[in-house]
């Protein structure tokens, strides 16, 4: 099994570097983001009823628990648990439903951010150092360009027919929920069942990862790495455990990320529970990592 804590996709060539490169407008990811903020904000007020925020809540719910979070976050990426081909396939298909990337785009999006940030110093992208307003322009519309990027394999998850399927159309992966929810109760249930969802998991993804690398409490820091993570309290909840990102950038490849007493942790909980079903495996938790804890330093929480 490959080292949960390591980048495994990528691979460093010589002259690689995280600090050069330009930040270019990426029209296809704009018009994605601004298009389903737009519904939300522009249609949302019209459309909304008890059932359309129901649908609105159980769907981003369920799509950020099942697919980001579990999926590709801590099944995918990290490779912090095992369990069925089956399963990884349903949960990364949930992962693409939240309707930010597919599964080989999030992985090349996150291994390259992880890979930067564990180096001296990084583009301002890549760390979210930019003030709030042009990094959200930059991560919700636009591209970083490296002038010397390092190159990916994705190994097993690049082979995958089902994957390269969900890649190459991860957007039109709405179209049968959004039939489905308008059969179910309208166009409401649409507007707040995928242009709202799709968008307030989008802005909130990038809104908790500005501030977990910008401000906020921290316990550990992590020797050599140019940009450390800040845990975001208020958000432990609603982000499954992705929150408690001091928590993560400690130890990367722990399926728990929620360490501490008080860190509700929903991924964590659904893990455990596919491992008393007998559906997961080998769930990593910091225990397994004690070479790790030589890298780490520990600091005065503070906010």
């Amino acid at each position: 099994m490959d080292d949960p804590n390591a980048v495994n996709s990528l691979i460093e060539t010589p002259g690689t570097s995280a600090t050069e490169g330009h930040v270019r407008w990426n029209p296809i990811l704009s018009l994605w983001n601004g298009g389903m903020l737009a519904a939300a904000v522009i249609l949302g007020p019209s459309t909304i009823s008890a059932g359309a925020l129901c649908v609105f809540v159980a769907t981003t719910g369920s799509v950020l628990l099942l697919g980001h979070s579990v999926g590709f976050h801590r099944r995918l990426i990290h490779r912090s648990f095992a369990c069925p081909l089956w399963l990884e396939r349903v949960l990364v298909w949930f992962g693409t439903i939240v309707g930010m990337s597919g599964p080989h785009g999030i992985i090349r999006t996150h291994d390259l951010r992880d890979w930067a940030q564990r180096q001296p110093a990084c583009h301002p992208y890549l760390s979210h150092r930019s003030p709030i307003l042009k990094d959200a322009w930059w991560q919700l519309h636009c591209r970083l360009e490296l002038a010397h990027p390092p190159r990916f394999d994705l190994g097993r998850a690049g082979q995958d027919r089902f994957y390269r399927f969900l890649e190459a159309s991860w957007m039109a992966q709405q179209l049968p929920i959004a039939a489905l929810l308008w059969w179910a109760g309208g166009w409401g249930f649409v507007i707040w069942g995928v242009c709202a969802r799709v968008a307030i998991s989008a802005h909130g993804h990038w809104f908790v990862g500005h501030l977990a690398h910008t401000r906020g409490p921290q316990t550990l820091l992590v020797d050599g790495a140019g940009v450390q993570a800040h845990d975001v309290p208020w958000a432990g909840f609603v982000t499954m455990g992705e929150a408690w990102h001091n928590n993560h950038h400690a130890f990367p490849g722990s399926a728990r990320i929620g360490l501490h007493p008080g860190q509700s942790d929903l991924g964590f909980a659904f893990i455990r529970l596919l491992q008393r079903t007998g559906l997961a495996w080998d769930v990593q938790t910091p225990e397994r990592f004690a070479d790790r804890n030589t890298m780490l330093r520990a600091v005065e929480n503070r906010a």
